[in-house]
């Protein structure tokens, strides 16, 4: 993983003048967002790196072993713990970054952010919007009312039905379909 250049790489000193070495230090914070992702990645690499070691290493369980393999993975081990001190420095760097750079920011509450109808419309500007949102309103609730008792109707003719059809198969005799 490489990290973007704080300033010119590779350029002379005072080949920026003061405003524009300013902005290149400057570093946004979505890019800052995106290499904190990065660095919480490798640190899970490393992390998975140091477990597989950990498990090919030998317990001490009295079996002589070689001091030059022994040395080998505890170089190993402790280079691997010393890339994931720095990444984590790295990290905790990212990370105060980001929060300085949003510290004069307000928060949004959510509800702000998830866009609603008022019901009496007061807020809004167009009467014509509005008026059509009432005109409308109306018109649904007029059509539940009418709805309500054709649905409560419908019931019932639909119990009716259900009973002559239970009554008809318990006189015909056939108790295999009743119930």
């Amino acid at each position: 993983m490489s990290t973007p250049p704080l300033a010119g790489a590779g350029m002379p000193p005072g080949a920026f003048s003061g405003t524009q070495a300013q902005a290149a230090r400057e570093v946004n914070t979505a890019s800052l967002c995106r290499i904190g992702q990065e660095t919480v990645q490798d640190i899970v690499f490393r992390t998975m790196e140091i477990f597989q070691l950990l498990r090919n290493m030998q317990l001490p369980n009295g079996v002589t072993y070689h001091t030059a393999t022994y040395q080998d993975r505890l170089a190993k081990l402790q280079e691997h713990l010393r890339q994931l001190s720095i990444l984590f420095r790295k990290l905790r760097l990212v990370y105060d970054k980001c929060n300085e750079n949003c510290a004069g920011l307000d928060p949004v509450p959510i509800e702000q952010l998830i866009p609603y109808v008022e019901e009496d419309g007061s807020k809004h500007d167009d009467r014509g919007a509005a008026s059509q949102l009432r005109f409308a309103s109306e018109e649904r609730r007029e059509i539940m009312e009418v709805n309500k008792p054709t649905g409560k109707t419908e019931a019932g003719v639909a119990q009716q039905v259900k009973m002559k059809n239970i009554n008809a198969l318990s006189m015909c005799g056939c108790k295999e379909h009743g119930k």
